[in-house]
């Protein structure tokens, strides 16, 4: 999906205990990708929800502020739990464009499994 729309990202995917399990940067992409991608992968299997959620919930204010107080939460779309049969068996995070471009190729990776 990165490379069909000419993104550069990184991606991650993780174990569902959030354990790195597959890393790769494409040529280009920025360097604080890489840890942004990892956070993404595990925040989404450690809390089984994608981090989009995260995202619109900063995005209201007010009380929704508190979840960036939970260890590991990254509240940038691009992270998604990796679904097998009803069963997260891990999880996927990318990064390099913006939240919606990490999101859109997260989408492809975990519908890759399907």
């Amino acid at each position: 999906e990165a490379r069909k729309n000419n993104w550069t990202m990184a991606v991650a995917v993780t174990d569902p205990g959030s354990a790195l399990v597959y890393f790769e940067k494409m040529d280009g992409t920025q360097t604080g990708s890489v840890n942004v991608a990892i956070g993404k992968a595990r925040a989404a299997a450690l809390y089984k929800r994608p981090t989009q959620v995260w995202q619109d919930i900063v995005a209201g204010g007010g009380g929704g502020l508190r979840i960036l107080g939970l260890e590991g939460a990254v509240p940038i779309g691009g992270g998604l739990p990796l679904v097998v049969d009803g069963k997260i068996v891990g999880a996927i995070g990318l990064s390099g464009g913006s939240a919606d471009q990490d999101g859109q190729c997260a989408k492809a990776g975990a519908d890759a499994l399907k």
